[in-house]
């Protein structure tokens, strides 16, 4: 809901904006003023994730960041798709909608399919890339999920996904490098934007996704070269178990000019874990990619 109680004013002071989108009403965050910084999240997370990022960068950028539908402040119904396409197509709206243009995209986990789809569909609106813990390609072979994860997708997972909320609750906490970074505090504006169980079919869908290998991804895997156009930094938490090192290889393969920041310490979540070098190097690439200053005549 768009008055969550659960949310901390003096963590995310931010007040929700909406747009009707498929599946229900989208919730954004809409701050600053300036050249546009896009944020994608993935799973289980929302806007707030990027919190610190918008705090950094508000007072010179206008900083959008979604709530996917399913997910935060969004409304999350019981019997949509949640396919990477379904949200792609609401971050195209939504970017449509503001007439978003000189866009620095930023995107994380499962927020890679969704917003990098936008990237390689609208190239020409997109000033640079920031790309964390992520992937494009179709999870098979080296890259696929463990009999573990299979099993999630299953009916186990369904129940734990579901009833236990399994999703925030407690693989949230398994992808930290150092946990006492996950205060309560803050694991609570995860855990409790998943408050019933018909709020986490979002999560499972993800699981699902994950786990039959993303067939989904291979159309965006084969235009992959288009990214290459686009100014983008690689940064990356080394320690995470979920996309680890080896991901990180194949994008210094896709992309072998982009600026790599390597986290040594940090887990899945560079922006909870280092955000400070998470948004040192958003600044260097705006400044990488700032417009040529006009000379006088």
């Amino acid at each position: 809901m768009s008055d969550a109680t659960w949310i901390d004013p003096q963590l995310f002071p931010h007040p929700a904006c909406e747009l009707a989108v498929s599946g229900g009403t989208m919730r954004y965050v809409d701050v600053g003023k300036g050249a546009p910084l896009v944020f994608v999240h993935g799973t289980p997370t929302w806007s707030f994730l990027y919190r610190r990022l918008i705090a950094a960068h508000a007072d010179q950028y206008r900083c959008v960041a979604p709530d996917n539908i399913g997910f935060g402040r969004s409304d999350k119904p019981v019997d949509w798709g949640y396919q990477f396409a379904d949200h792609s197509r609401n971050l195209e709206q939504l970017i449509n909608t503001l007439d978003l243009r000189d866009i620095t995209l930023v995107v994380h986990d499962l927020g890679g399919p969704i917003g990098l789809r936008y990237a390689l569909d609208h190239p020409e609106r997109i000033r640079g890339l920031l790309i964390m813990n992520t992937v494009l390609w179709p999870m098979v072979g080296e890259f696929a999920p463990p009999a573990v994860g299979r099993m999630l997708a299953g009916p186990i997972g369904r129940w734990l996904y579901l009833r236990a909320n399994f999703s925030a609750r407690i693989l949230l906490t398994q992808v930290y490098a150092d946990r006492k970074k996950l205060t309560p505090q803050i694991h609570r504006h995860y855990r409790d934007a998943f408050a019933t169980p018909d709020d986490r079919h979002g999560t499972f869908a993800f699981v699902q996704q994950i786990a039959a290998g993303t067939p989904a991804l291979a159309e965006l895997w084969a235009r992959r070269e288009i990214l290459q156009r686009i100014p983008t930094t690689l940064v990356w938490g080394m320690r995470d178990p979920a996309f680890g090192p080896k991901y990180l290889a194949r994008w210094r393969e896709i992309l072998p000019t982009a600026p790599v920041l390597e986290v040594a310490d940090c887990g899945h979540f560079p922006q909870e874990e280092a955000p400070e070098q998470v948004s040192g190097a958003l600044r260097q690439l705006l400044a990488r990619t700032a417009p040529a200053a006009v000379l006088p005549a």
